[in-house]
């Protein structure tokens, strides 16, 4: 069995690559784009299942399918939220919401053998999920923040805000003062309400503003030390799965 990723993010792809691994599964190409993947698919034979990010750097991956007719099956991966899947669902397709879990990967698979192997080609309603899709472009992220201080509500605008990060089962978010406040969030929840071109998850443990930075050293085994403002007591080092697109964030 032939299978591709296609998938902008270099270390999603890695992890998806490692998953399908463990069930026995050979990743056979990972491309990054949409213009690298028209490119691909016009010059080789096509794959029997493509795992294809919804949004990649150069645009929607839709835009594939309006260059190349496809001849394999498609799972996608995305980000979006659920009223974007609920379309997914009434038209279908298949799909694994990030980040992807290893029991949810396999069931897909499963499915993708029952369907397709017999089946053939996926026909996908391209015109309606693009539509839709494109709806979500306009995604609006969180401007503040509510936290509760014993009786009081304390609100906090997303410029004040130098980092978010977990502690001692709890989440956290730093202000650019030196305060910090227990939010009713978890890391992997705040990441897809914040705005990108500000926040950037470095690790696990921490999503940092841009803003905050004040400097950033080596660090070991390849990693990135960030120093941030008022920021002293924690080590805030970038993981090294995410130093790559850490650097690609920064440089944008």
């Amino acid at each position: 069995m032939k299978i591709i990723i296609i998938e902008d993010e270099k270390a999603s792809a890695r992890k998806l690559q490692r998953m399908l691994s463990k069930m026995g599964l050979e990743v056979n190409t990972v491309l990054h784009a949409v213009n690298e993947s028209i490119s691909w698919l016009l010059k080789n034979p096509h794959p029997d299942l493509i795992f294809l990010d919804i949004q990649l750097n150069d645009g929607l991956s839709f835009e594939i399918f309006e260059e190349v007719k496809v001849d394999s099956a498609i799972i996608f991966t995305t980000a979006y939220d659920e009223y974007a899947l609920k379309a997914f669902k009434l038209n279908s397709v298949d799909y694994l919401l990030k980040p992807i879990d290893q029991e949810e990967l396999e069931q897909a698979f499963e499915k993708f053998k029952q369907k397709h192997e017999q089946h053939g080609t996926t026909h996908l309603p391209l015109a309606e999920l693009k539509n839709i899709l494109s709806q979500q472009q306009e995604k609006t992220y969180k401007r503040r923040f509510i936290t509760k201080v014993g009786q009081h509500l304390k609100m906090f605008p997303v410029e004040a805000i130098s980092c978010f990060y977990s502690e001692n089962k709890g989440t956290y978010l730093q202000t650019m003062e030196g305060r910090n406040y227990l939010v009713d969030y978890t890391i992997e929840s705040l990441e897809e309400g914040l705005d990108p071109d500000y926040f950037f998850k470095i690790s696990r443990k921490y999503i940092v503003n841009i803003h905050a930075i004040k400097d950033m050293l080596s660090y070991t085994n390849s990693r990135v030390e960030l120093k941030l403002k008022n920021f002293e007591n924690h080590k805030v080092i970038v993981s090294r799965e995410r130093v790559k697109d850490f650097k690609e964030w920064l440089a944008q």
